[in-house]
């Protein structure tokens, strides 16, 4: 495995176990009553700076063990990540265009915050996806 399909499992494992956190968090504080009237802010921010934080510890920690592999990036690697952060990108796009629309059409700034949140989730994880495929299928040179 290389040093770069390394990075795509660290981010998608990340991603998954804080918006998992995240939305557990969130549920369990729901008890019955609506979802917008929950303080979500906070909950966001933390999770989504401890996501951070853990993918650059993870990161920093597999450059530590083999230095030298971290340094390597070849071609291919060049062209699958591009092609995953291409695939991933989609959902950035999707997530700000539905929040436009959401704050256009005066829906309350819980759904706007979740819906931008839940398609960086995807993005991060759509793209992590998309790179690890490509590492263990044959990709097309062009």
């Amino acid at each position: 495995m290389t040093h770069q399909e390394k990075r795509a499992w660290i981010m998608l494992v990340v991603s998954v176990a804080s918006y998992a956190a995240y939305a557990a968090i969130i549920l369990s504080r729901a008890d019955g009553q609506p979802l917008p009237r929950i303080p979500y802010a906070e909950v966001l921010l933390w999770t989504v700076g401890s996501a951070i934080g853990a993918s650059i510890v993870a990161e920093t920690a597999l450059g530590v063990v083999n230095p030298r592999a971290s340094r390597l990036r070849d071609a291919r690697d060049r062209q699958i990540g591009q092609l995953g952060d291409y695939v991933g990108s989609s959902f950035v796009v999707i997530g700000a265009t539905a929040a436009m629309l959401m704050a256009m059409a005066g829906w309350d700034r819980f759904w706007i915050a979740n819906v931008v949140y839940l398609c960086f989730f995807l993005s991060a994880v759509l793209g992590a996806v998309t790179k690890i495929i490509a590492y263990r299928k044959t990709f097309p040179q062009w």
